[in-house]
């Protein structure tokens, strides 16, 4: 393998470590908005737990996409309202089921419904949602921009002369006319 294949990849490496962080603190805060939403539910109302999680995972979807939009990836193409937001909204329902089916599994397949129980059950199916998630937010939500072109790469000679042969910028005198 050449040294700058090597280089390419360990730079690929470093960048999706860089994103799997910066993801991984966003969504840090949204697994604390939703336990904190889901625990506020859970312990101010009557409502039933996996009303409280969509709830909870609702206020939390809305929170990270702002942080995954202006932090984790706002290096990224932006194609607004027409492709982002709605491409979001279906992944984030996607992972909401996936959370909430297995916090609905734990709480009325197995009866499993204490307060510690659903929050481990809630934590587990944040934990699974979130593998989906960040494979479809970078997949197809937050595309990445086109690599710019290496610096390496050959310049045409065209942009070094003029169109009358010379070289761009040079003061060497022209060619007598007759």
């Amino acid at each position: 393998m050449s040294r700058p294949q090597q280089g390419s990849a360990l730079e690929r490496v470093r960048g999706l470590a860089r994103e799997v962080a910066k993801f991984g603190a966003v969504g840090g805060i949204g697994v604390l908005v939703n336990l904190g939403v889901f625990n506020l539910i859970r312990h101010t109302t009557d409502l039933q737990v996996v009303r409280a999680s969509v709830i909870a995972t609702v206020v939390a979807i809305v929170t990270n996409y702002l942080g995954f939009r202006y932090f984790t990836y706002r290096d990224r193409a932006r194609t607004g309202g027409s492709r982002e937001l709605p491409l979001f909204v279906a992944f984030s329902v996607i992972g909401l089921v996936i959370e909430n089916g297995v916090l609905y599994t734990a709480t009325y397949g197995f009866g499993w419904d204490g307060p510690l129980a659903t929050n481990v059950f809630k934590f587990i199916g944040i934990g699974t949602a979130t593998v989906f998630r960040f494979w479809s937010y970078r997949t197809w939500v937050f595309k990445a921009l086109p690599e710019p072109e290496s610096a390496g790469a050959p310049v045409p000679a065209s942009v070094f002369t003029s169109p009358r042969g010379r070289a761009a910028g040079s003061r060497a005198p022209e060619p007598a006319r007759k």
